[in-house]
């Protein structure tokens, strides 16, 4: 992006012969090859800061997953529709105030729910509730692998 020098042709009377005048035309092509590597670079590079499918993800209060110091708390919900606390039945109508108790104690708000197959969906949603009323609001679900697949297959086999 310099500018040139240009001899002016023909003469002028009374001027001086081969006076050299400063260009005032910008070369841009330099300028156009430099954009060029740039749209380049960032074509390849935009689909890499995409990760995975788009979705829109509900916005909750759960914050970053802490690091594993602990054992992490797991509630079970057996099919006649008892709970445990690790591996101690607990009362659902005591079932908060031992979670709050508990949850003082410990440093990570981090529980695994585990539910059988029977169980109905709202003894799953009234347990989910006690446990947030309880200070945990990094639930996670257990589940086990090999069930049927959403396109119609059944994964496990059989």
């Amino acid at each position: 992006m310099g500018a040139g020098v240009v001899k002016k042709q023909g003469g002028g009377r009374g001027r001086r012969r081969g006076r050299s005048q400063p260009m005032a035309e910008i070369n841009v092509t330099p300028f156009v090859d430099v954009m060029l590597v740039l749209l380049i670079i960032f074509m390849v590079a935009a689909p890499l800061l995409t990760v995975g499918v788009p979705v829109e993800l509900p916005k909750t209060a759960a914050g970053a997953l802490p690091s594993e110091q602990e054992e992490p708390l797991t509630v079970t919900i057996t099919a006649d529709g008892g709970v445990q606390i690790q591996t101690t039945e607990t009362p659902r109508n005591d079932l908060v105030n031992k979670l709050r108790a508990i949850a003082a104690e410990r440093a990570s708000d981090r529980v695994f729910l585990r539910a059988d197959g029977k169980v109905p969906y709202s003894a799953v949603m009234e347990i989910m509730g006690a446990l947030n009323a309880g200070g945990f609001s990094n639930i996670g679900l257990v589940t086990d692998i090999g069930g049927p697949a959403l396109d119609g297959s059944d994964a496990s086999g059989g």
